[in-house]
């Protein structure tokens, strides 16, 4: 539903009117038929997948629900599409979950912590989309760490309240304040009580200015500054052959063509004073597992490294929700369009290209270590409570650069009735991933020749 264009109070009382359309409460139950295969939807992308990778992608959404969860961004969709919505639309994320937000570093320095993955983002899609997909995450993550449902469902009804109360505070805003505004990642640190949360956070600030990357292997290391080249450390870094299957291949020179005439001036200058040296494959994420990804290194003529990501961007799950929802272009435009509305501060090297030979349409950006941890490290109690209001306020930041703020906090309202109801809708979820999970685990039962494939893998989907 379109807004109408008047004051902020006016938008408001708009949004505040839209909940005798769908209530608040409407929220709570989990509709449509669940008698759908989330076995059957997972495979329907394998055939746009490296085929060797596959099964890493299973072994990794095996592990536990929250895994799973993770890699089912098209089972939510689907399930989601059955959903009640407000009528609010915004530019969503599409993969709200936990582990999908991160620490950043802009040029001034300062710690941002931010929305973090955008191969789903899409535009027009009801907020209650990203709202949902996030507190169901609370709530299976809560559960897998021992959590009972009592406590799973008070995290998960918190993570609501902390987004609804901050879109009401940003609704008081004006646009540009709403624009300048961000989640300063060293100040959110003074208000978190849990003392083990703090220094957590502490070592993702000091990970994403740059320290201690040494120590960690999902990043990409060098033979040597003398030698650029990327040390293989498969299953999650290692080089393709290309003469092994046409699947494998990228044209690079077209590719990065493409890309470089794509960006603005001054970051086209800046990435001309560097040189192309190697590119691997880099396993990533739990659900882009396959998908066609990969690290550039560029290095200056005093062997300064520079790292981009080179990353298939696929249709967005969210066109599961309504066909008309459907993106017309450059699925790396989508991404990027998608990113740089969403986040306070977007990468400088940003940008779109494709390959002409393969038709693969794939967004660049620069390679950060932005790795939080396993949930496990976060997950108990009053830290991940911390940790998902955090999310929660983020995430309504994400919405209010898009979308109207005054219209969505008058339909959330400044009770605990939205709070209480996804809540629900978020332990009804929860219950269905497991037995999705389970499906899945019994569906994938691996032979004895690919145990050591899923002992093998388990660290790096903690990783990812």
């Amino acid at each position: 539903m379109a807004l109408a264009s008047s004051s902020r109070t006016e938008r408001y009382k708009q949004g505040k009117a839209l909940r005798h359309k769908t209530p608040r409460e409407a929220h709570a139950d989990l509709k449509g038929s669940l008698s759908r295969n989330a076995v059957a939807l997972l495979a329907e992308s394998d055939r746009d997948r490296v085929p060797e990778l596959v099964p890493e992608r299973y072994a990794r959404m095996t592990l536990n629900p929250f895994a799973f969860l993770r890699g089912a961004a098209a089972v939510m969709a689907t399930d989601l599409a059955a959903q009640p919505m407000a009528g609010i639309p915004v530019q969503a994320g599409g993969d709200s979950h936990l582990m999908n937000f991160g620490a950043f570093v802009t040029p001034e320095d300062n710690i941002l912590f931010d929305v973090n993955d955008f191969d789903e983002t899409l535009p027009g899609v009801d907020f209650t989309v990203d709202l949902k997909r996030l507190a169901a995450s609370v709530a299976v993550a809560a559960l897998a760490a021992g959590a009972n449902k009592k406590q799973a469902r008070a995290v998960a009804s918190a993570t609501v309240k902390a987004y609804r109360t901050h879109i009401s505070t940003l609704a008081k805003l004006s646009p540009l304040e709403i624009w300048h505004s961000r989640i300063d990642l060293e100040q959110e640190i003074k208000q978190i009580g849990n003392r083990d949360l703090r220094r957590k956070l502490g070592v993702v600030i000091a990970k994403a200015r740059g320290e201690g990357l040494s120590k960690d292997d999902n990043f990409p290391h060098l033979v040597s500054r003398d030698s650029p080249k990327i040390i293989d450390k498969p299953p999650t870094i290692f080089h393709l052959d290309p003469k092994a299957d046409a699947r494998h291949r990228l044209g690079v020179e077209r590719v990065f063509a493409a890309y470089r005439g794509g960006l603005n001036p001054d970051r086209r200058r800046l990435l001309d004073r560097f040189t192309m040296k190697d590119l691997a494959f880099k396993a990533v994420g739990v659900g882009s597992v396959g998908t066609f990804c990969c690290v550039a290194l560029f290095m200056t003529d005093d062997n300064e490294p520079l790292f981009l990501q080179v990353k298939q961007a696929q249709r967005s799950v969210l066109e599961r929700l309504d066909g008309k929802l459907a993106y017309k272009g450059n699925q790396g435009s989508r991404v990027m369009q998608g990113q740089q509305l969403m986040q306070a501060a977007s990468d400088i090297f940003l940008g779109s290209t494709q390959d002409d030979a393969t038709g693969r349409q794939f967004y660049v950006r620069t390679l950060k270590n932005r790795r939080l941890g396993a949930v496990s490290e976060i997950s108990e109690g009053e830290a991940l409570s911390d940790y998902a209001q955090l999310c929660g306020r983020t995430l309504a930041r994400a919405h209010a650069r898009s979308g109207d703020p005054s219209a969505i906090a008058g339909y959330t309202g400044k009770s605990e009735v939205l709070d209480d109801a996804i809540a629900s809708f978020a332990m009804a979820y929860a219950d269905q991933t497991i037995l999705d999970h389970a499906a899945l685990v019994k569906a994938k039962n691996p032979p004895k020749s690919a145990k050591t494939i899923t002992v093998k893998t388990a660290k790096a989907a903690k990783a990812a």
